[in-house]
């Protein structure tokens, strides 16, 4: 009975102390085993591994990228001017050992450090810019200047840089507001001008449409008065004709006229009677 239970006690022993000397290295984790306080060993694959319990004892380091959101800093451009850069960083853990040789592990610490590293990168390759190159053209250039240049300073800390990445370039408060008031002007400019050549263009086109009006007028006239000449000349014609034919009755004709408008007017007439005027009518007493 006694060794029944000596046998279980040795047995549980065993079987703690096999446990305690096995530990598992994810996919997404990076060990380091040490010995007494030692670094000993860190290129560990990912699965089962061994150690020897209460003599060894391994760390685990998160393997997978990491972000670094910076806040945003001021730098400035080639033209002594303030920006505003807004940016973050990827990276992850490349060489462990000395990842935790000088920052000790710590993903906060790395990120101070990095930070640093990617603001001197910036203030760098920014001082060699003006803004019209740092916001429209030298995006993706400077983006591999800085992983490049960044890259064998993050290697000395034990970090792989991934990627780094602009989010905004803006300007200072103080400066945006003059900016915007010369853009302000410039756009003013720009309406006044486009509105003085509008001004010019429709005083042209009034002018001209003026001169044709004039034109066309003084060319409908001249038409009209020579329809009118030819018309009158034509009637004069017919009427020569017709007064040559009978003298007499062309003479009693008009007469009549006359003498229809004359008396329908209402009114007072007040004439010789013997003028020429009332002759018809003395024929007629004869």
């Amino acid at each position: 009975m006694i060794q029944n239970k000596i046998a279980a006690g040795v047995a549980g022993i065993l079987l703690i102390a096999g446990m305690m000397s096995l530990f598992t290295v994810k996919e997404t984790e990076k060990a380091i085993k040490f010995r007494f306080g030692e670094i000993i060993k860190s290129d560990y694959a990912p699965g089962l591994h061994f150690r020897i319990p209460l003599i060894n004892t391994v760390k685990l380091f998160d393997a997978r990228i990491q972000t670094m959101d910076s806040r945003p800093e001021r730098f400035l451009t080639a033209e002594k001017k303030n920006v505003i850069v807004d940016s973050f960083v990827k990276w992850r853990i490349g060489d462990v050992t000395k990842f935790y040789t000088v920052v000790a592990g710590d993903i906060d610490q790395a990120n101070l450090r990095l930070d640093q590293i990617i603001k001197d990168a910036f203030r760098g390759e920014f001082s060699k810019r003006n803004i019209k190159q740092l916001v429209s053209t030298d995006r993706s250039a400077i983006r591999e200047i800085l992983i490049n240049n960044s890259k064998s300073i993050a290697a000395s800390l034990g970090m792989e840089i991934i990627d780094v990445q602009v989010m905004r370039i803006d300007l200072p408060d103080e400066v945006s507001a003059s900016v915007f008031s010369r853009m302000e002007a410039e756009r003013e400019r720009v309406a006044r001008e486009f509105r003085s050549q509008g001004a010019e263009a429709a005083e042209r086109i009034r002018a001209d449409a003026d001169r044709q009006r004039v034109v066309t007028l003084a060319n409908a006239y001249r038409d009209a008065e020579k329809l009118r000449g030819e018309g009158d000349a034509k009637a004069s014609e017919i009427y020569a004709q017709a007064y040559g034919q009978d003298p007499e009755f062309f003479t009693f004709y008009r007469s009549l006229n006359a003498y229809k408008k004359t008396f329908t007017n209402s009114g007072m007439i007040v004439l010789d009677p013997d003028s020429d005027f009332f002759q018809y009518f003395k024929k007629q007493t004869k």
